[in-house]
């Protein structure tokens, strides 16, 4: 299921989308101004995330099923060889491809958003292709038996070694969504974690109530005390170029303070830990360093210290 980690990510792209968004002027011909909804930018921004999901499973689905269609194509052809007459189908009867295929979630969610649609055909006749001549689909094929183990083995290859390296395969989902570079790290996971443990996805609530409303709640909080936010980053700037300073640093910084403040669930050591991660993988090489000196300055404060809260501090 989808982490806190990836609802940062996403509340992350909402605040900057939103500082994105240009606001035009008002005009006779261009009537008032429209101000953007933060709350339905964030809920595009997480559909998108589960739509990623289940398209990246329909995929992996796609190419293992293509050797049933091969072994089609070859059998028909004026003259088959004995190799076209014997083509090894073992793959699109792989367990873990069929619990997905049986679930009706993951049926209706791939209806929903016509996959057989937006899916490339030729794309995926290619990756099976290249999946055949690997070692380890020969290796596969080579036997007759199914254990848990292969069957997840050669899953776990042909998204991990040939669908994730395609550089053909990764050009058609940045054409189709806009946030693949930035959740190409979050996708491998949740995809590895699926075939790890599937049973315990939902596909028609990827996103628990809980974790929706820690999102909406902590991009409400950023917009809402953003100024106070700043007013404690700003001071301590000082030693650090405010021109070369990446927003998405400002934002990370933003979502961190409000952690610390107004999320007394979430151990401040978590938060700070989370969001210099973060800084490493979404901003600049240097960005880890100077989210994690900031913060840290910042948590050390003792004006700020005293207005922390958190839950394993109730008892004191």
């Amino acid at each position: 299921m989808i982490s806190r980690r990836n609802i940062r990510i996403k509340v992350m792209q909402t605040l900057y989308a939103l500082e994105s968004v240009e606001q035009p002027s008002e005009t006779p011909a261009a009537g008032p101004r429209r101000h953007a909804d933060p709350a339905r930018i964030l809920q595009h921004h997480l559909d998108q995330t589960s739509q990623l999901f289940i398209y990246l499973l329909y995929n992996i689905a796609q190419v293992a099923l293509y050797a049933e269609t091969d072994a089609q194509i070859r059998s028909s052809k004026h003259l088959p060889s004995q190799d076209d007459l014997n083509v090894n189908t073992k793959i699109a009867g792989n367990d873990y491809l069929w619990q997905l295929l049986s679930e009706q979630g993951f049926q209706h969610k791939a209806e929903e958003m016509h996959c057989a649609q937006l899916a490339d055909k030729g794309l995926i006749k290619k990756l099976y292709l290249q999946l055949a001549r690997s070692e380890s689909y020969k290796e596969y094929t080579g036997t007759l038996e199914r254990t848990p183990a292969e069957e997840k083995k050669i899953i776990s290859y042909l998204f991990n070694e040939l669908l994730m390296k395609s550089e053909a395969f990764g050009q058609h989902l940045e054409d189709h969504f806009l946030h693949w570079d930035d959740d190409r790290e979050m996708m491998s996971v949740l995809v590895n974690n699926y075939f790890h443990k599937p049973r315990l996805f939902n596909f028609l609530q990827l996103i628990s109530a809980e974790k929706l409303e820690y999102a909406r709640n902590l991009l409400q909080t950023v917009l809402d005390k953003r100024d106070y936010c700043l007013s404690l980053i700003r001071p301590r700037l000082q030693n650090w170029d405010p021109e070369r300073i990446a927003a998405v640093d400002m934002l990370l910084m933003e979502m961190g303070i409000c952690e610390f403040l107004y999320f007394p669930t979430i151990p401040t050591k978590v938060t700070i830990n989370e969001y210099i991660d973060l800084a490493k993988v979404y901003s600049t090489p240097q960005s880890g360093h100077f989210v994690n000196g900031i913060l840290d300055n910042i948590l050390k404060d003792p004006a700020t210290a005293q207005k922390i809260r958190k839950a394993e501090r109730s008892g004191k």
